[in-house]
C-alpha cells in the first residue's frame, strides 16, 4: 500500500483522483469544516485562537489576531507565527503547506492557494501541492491571491488585488496580474 496521502502531499507528490487514499483528503476537510463552523460563529478572540489551534494542530500564540470568517480546507499544514494579523474572509487551501512567519499582516479576502491542477485536460483532476511561505513582516494586501509554490520575502508588500505566481524578493512591493515588482523598500 502507498504511504500515507498526507505525507505524500507534504512531499509535493501529485495526487491522482484515482489514488486509493484520495477520499481521506475530503474526509479531513469535512472534519475541519466542523471546527471552522464553531470558530466562525464566536466573537471571543481566545476561543477563535483555541479552535484554530485545533484546526492547525499547533499552538496559535495569543499575539495572533484573526477576524473571522476564515476558511481553511485542511488546516494541519498551516503554520502561523507570532504577532500575525489575519483580516476578514480569507481562504487558505493548505494541502500543499502554508507557513506564515512572525509579524505578517494579511488583508481581507486574501487567498493562499497551495494547491493547483495540471493544465492537461486528461490530468486536470489531479492535485498539485506546492508550499507557500510568507516571511517575516510581509504585508499581503486586500483580495490578493498567492498561488502554490510562492515565497513572499521578508518585509515585502503585495498590493491589493495582486495575483502572485512567482517568488517575491525581500524588501519589494509587487502588484498587478500577474504580480510584478513595482519598487524596492
Amino acid at each position: 500500500m502507498a504511504s500515507d496521502i498526507f505525507k505524500r502531499l507534504q512531499a509535493g507528490e501529485i495526487i491522482s483522483p484515482s489514488d486509493p487514499q484520495a477520499y481521506k483528503m475530503r474526509e479531513a476537510s469535512y472534519s475541519t469544516k466542523k471546527l471552522l463552523l464553531q470558530m466562525n460563529s464566536t466573537s471571543d478572540p481566545s476561543e477563535v485562537r483555541g479552535l484554530l489551534s485545533q484546526i492547525t494542530a499547533s499552538e496559535i500564540d495569543e499575539s495572533v489576531a484573526i477576524f473571522t470568517p476564515l476558511h481553511i480546507n485542511y488546516g494541519k499544514f498551516t503554520k502561523i507565527g507570532r504577532n500575525v494579523f489575519i483580516n476578514f474572509d480569507c481562504v487558505f487551501l493548505d494541502l500543499g503547506g502554508i507557513t506564515i512567519e512572525d509579524n505578517v499582516l494579511i488583508g481581507p479576502k486574501v487567498s493562499l492557494l497551495s494547491e493547483g491542477h495540471p493544465i492537461s485536460p486528461q490530468e486536470r483532476h489531479s492535485l498539485v501541492p506546492q508550499a507557500i511561505h510568507i516571511k517575516q513582516n510581509a504585508w499581503i494586501g486586500a483580495s490578493a491571491t498567492i498561488l502554490q509554490g510562492v515565497t513572499i520575502g521578508e518585509n515585502a508588500v503585495v498590493a491589493a488585488g495582486a495575483v502572485v505566481s512567482k517568488d517575491v524578493p525581500d524588501n519589494t512591493v509587487v502588484g498587478g496580474i500577474p504580480a510584478k515588482i513595482i519598487k524596492t523598500i
